[in-house]
């Protein structure tokens, strides 16, 4: 019996540490969840603000738009020129990158499954 307690414990705290810190949230993500001073590429799901559109320029070579996280904190994203097809009509997206003082930088965009 004894010798079942310790794997039995580590295993316990192993699916704990998971489930609470580690397991991808079905839901938006949180911009207060980001660093401004960690450059670590991170995914976060938002929402596209549609009324403010996707400025595009071809001489930076790179995007401009805005999301929602579920704070409703609304935050500009520089991201890359090319955006998956059909981001327009996404409910929600996924960014890859990190967060600066002024803005979101994206190194990916994605759509949600």
């Amino acid at each position: 019996m004894q010798k079942f307690i310790l794997p039995v414990l580590i295993i316990s705290i192993a699916g704990i540490l998971y489930f609470m810190y580690f397991k991808p949230s079905d839901g938006l993500g949180s911009f207060t969840d980001f660093d401004t001073n960690n450059n670590a590429t991170r995914d976060i799901i938002v929402e596209l603000v549609k009324d403010k559109g996707v400025i595009r320029n071809r001489e930076s070579g790179g995007t401009i738009f805005y999301v929602l996280d579920k704070n409703g904190t609304e935050m500009k994203v520089q991201g890359p020129f090319d955006l998956p097809p059909g981001m327009d009509s996404a409910p929600t997206i996924v960014l890859n990158g990190h967060l600066t003082t002024e803005y979101f930088c994206a190194h990916g965009v994605g759509l949600r499954n």
